[in-house]
């Protein structure tokens, strides 16, 4: 009866008889209306919020993946649309809404916490955070004109960098508008809200022009005078820019600007956060990875990939960073028809940091695809059971 095609509301039903709970009983114990459980059997009264769904499962006495079935995937995508429609609610009050006046010191310490968070990709943990953070941010911000704009700038973006993760490309553009509206007069804020741009916009015509005005209004004159920030910024924004330029199809521009931003991450050297960029010749070297796989030259991404991961840097990228790379080696390796390896680097990422594979939907979509693979199949199948791909 909790087999393929049987809807939740029959699975309640067949669950509740078999712990001999009448309907009454189990209402009684959800705090609801006999005829609540009554429609939500039926179907009549669709069950989708995730939180609902927990409560009955504890009353069923069985862990909401049973009570789900084969629909533990979409509640998984019922939990983040809960998430994003929260974050998408706090980014419309404009400061309206009732929030709390944190002192600079606090509100710094809270827009950390959440990079924390983002750097190691608890994005579920994230996605509960951002909304209370935003309504705070918003909120002092209307009252306090004096509020250091690097956190307001920060905490705008880690929204647009979570939201680009859960591929919610229209909300995440908001997120990072709202950056560049807060950096505006700064031309070092204005290069760190830029750099959440490039992931928002690189499939846009005019993102490479965009990522290079920011790129050079940072950059200095002399890289060899350069502070590291100004370096990590400016070599950032190139590498984005040279993304930007694979995604068009263009290598020898963005063969040029890996090479410039590999100049300057020369003399940042890696194990540096700089403006949150993490900006170091590791970072190069996993664009490189990116751009060639955009450029469908498969048998370079992999090789990029695999010199990537022996280096010294590798281990000073952030967990967020590192399993996103191996996503994109996975993609390089399927482009070589090599499904083993892409199957092995994808439940590496998944060891290492578990929601960059099960909450980014590209991530899923990718495992579902290496999943057809025979050759592959044993190797990613618990993953993919956990992900409820059949």
């Amino acid at each position: 009866m909790t087999g393929e095609g049987v809807p939740i509301g029959r699975r309640v039903a067949y669950l509740r008889v078999r712990r001999k709970l009448s309907q009454q009983s189990c209402a009684d114990r959800l705090g609801k209306s006999k005829s609540w459980v009554d429609k939500v059997e039926r179907g009549v009264r669709p069950l989708e919020r995730v939180s609902t769904i927990r409560e009955v499962a504890a009353v069923l006495r069985v862990d909401a993946a049973t009570l789900l079935g084969p629909d533990a995937r979409p509640a998984g995508a019922a939990e983040r649309t809960e998430g994003v429609a929260r974050i998408r609610a706090a980014l419309s009050t404009y400061g309206l809404t009732p929030g709390r006046d944190l002192p600079p010191d606090r509100l710094g310490q809270a827009v950390g916490h959440a990079w924390s968070t983002y750097r190691y990709a608890r994005y579920p943990q994230l996605v509960e955070q951002l909304p209370a953070l935003l309504t705070d941010v918003q909120h002092t911000q209307t009252r306090d004109r004096t509020l250091d704009r690097a956190a307001v700038v920060d905490a705008y973006r880690v929204t647009a960098a979570l939201l680009t993760k859960l591929d919610e490309a229209s909300l995440a553009w908001l997120a990072a508008d709202r950056a560049m509206t807060a950096a505006t007069g700064d031309r070092t804020l204005l290069a760190c809200a830029a750099v959440q741009l490039g992931p928002v916009l690189r499939a846009s015509a005019r993102a490479r022009s965009v990522l290079l005005a920011a790129a050079y209004r940072i950059g200095p004159r002399d890289p060899d005078s350069g502070t590291p920030g100004e370096l990590s910024l400016c070599g950032t924004l190139l590498a984005q820019a040279a993304l930007t330029a694979a995604r068009a199809g263009n290598a020898r521009a963005a063969g040029e600007l890996l090479y410039e931003a590999g100049e300057m991450a020369a003399r940042v050297g890696d194990g540096h956060d700089h403006h949150r960029t993490a900006f170091g010749p590791a970072a190069v070297n996993v664009a490189r990875v990116v751009a060639a796989v955009d450029l469908g030259d498969g048998a370079a991404a992999v090789t990029g990939h695999e010199k990537a991961i022996q280096g010294e840097g590798w281990r000073w990228l952030p967990l967020e960073h590192r399993a996103a790379h191996l996503v994109d080696a996975a993609r390089a390796y399927l482009m070589v028809g090599d499904a083993e390896s892409a199957a092995k680097v994808l439940v590496r990422a998944d060891r290492l940091a578990p929601a960059e594979i099960r909450h980014r939907p590209a991530a899923g979509n990718l495992v579902a695809q290496v999943a057809r693979h025979a050759d592959a199949a044993a190797l990613i199948a618990p993953l993919a059971r956990a992900l409820g791909i059949d």
